[in-house]
């Protein structure tokens, strides 16, 4: 059995080193290579999460305010309660309530990039509500006022190049990976407040709108970088994402009237009133 565990840290081994070689392939189209290095990341990920995920690849995310993000370079969406909102060919809107991450991959960038504060911005600005109704058991739920998720926002992960020089960008992010050419491995960076622990996961993730008073805990806390296995970055982001997307597992009651009232508003009818 031993035998066996230790092959299984050496094929982690490998494939991370197999992995990084791909993301540092050379080509003199920037624009061709940028989209392969984003199927590569999307792959390491695709093998890693429950399959009740999907990621997709060139999203935009909205909320039923209309606000809308910038577009999202990965996401990984749980697609079985929560419907896209439009979906034609690379064209892809979906709805806050079924993101579970949002990933930026980046080769070079700036050392502080506004434009990555603006990235972040756009997709935490996006609001969960609270309106949807399902059935549960004998009888119909709403999301306010039961004991369904209240509000959750996206775990973000900053994918990038070691070597580029990306300054304070990672500040903004709960998780940052680096590939390094020079090393053949991936590091793993940890937000210092958001995804110090257990507890801080559960309450960055699950209660940013509805204040820190708002939240209850059970159990003891654990650091999570107890989660990590020295020697594999990829085993450790294994355990690491998948132990957060844990304290998602309870997904967003789905507010379909909200969205009918975005769409009604937008063309002057909410409520059955027109403007024609």
């Amino acid at each position: 059995m031993n035998g066996v565990v230790k092959d299984l840290f050496s094929n982690y081994q490998s494939e991370e080193r197999s992995l990084v070689e791909q993301l540092f392939f050379k080509a003199k189209h920037h624009v061709t290579i940028g989209t392969y290095r984003e199927q590569v990341w999307q792959e390491m990920f695709e093998n890693i999460i429950p399959k009740k995920f999907v990621i997709e690849q060139s999203v935009f995310i909205l909320d039923s305010n209309g606000e809308i993000s910038h577009e999202v370079d990965l996401a990984i969406l749980d697609v079985m309660y929560t419907p896209y909102i439009f979906k034609k060919g690379s064209l892809k809107f979906i709805p806050i309530e079924a993101i579970a991450v949002a990933i930026q991959c980046k080769s070079v960038s700036t050392p502080s990039s506004s434009k990555i504060e603006e990235w972040v911005t756009s997709i935490k600005q996006l609001k969960t509500k609270q309106s949807g109704i399902a059935r549960m058991a004998t009888t119909l739920v709403q999301g306010k006022g039961s004991a369904t998720q209240k509000a959750t926002r996206p775990i973000l992960i900053y994918c990038h190049l070691s070597g580029s020089k990306q300054g304070t960008n990672e500040k903004h992010f709960d998780i940052t990976i680096a590939a390094s050419e020079k090393e053949k491995k991936l590091e793993m960076r940890l937000h210092e407040e958001s995804f110090k622990s257990i507890h801080s996961v559960y309450k960055h993730l699950n209660f940013s709108e509805v204040g820190t008073d708002d939240y209850r805990i059970n159990g003891d806390d654990r650091e999570m970088e107890q989660y990590r296995v020295p020697g594999s970055t990829l085993l450790s982001l294994n355990f690491i994402l998948n132990q957060a997307l844990m304290l998602l597992n309870n997904p967003m009651l789905f507010p379909h009237i909200d969205y009918v009232n975005l769409f009604k508003e937008k063309e002057g009818n909410v409520d059955g009133k027109s403007d024609i």
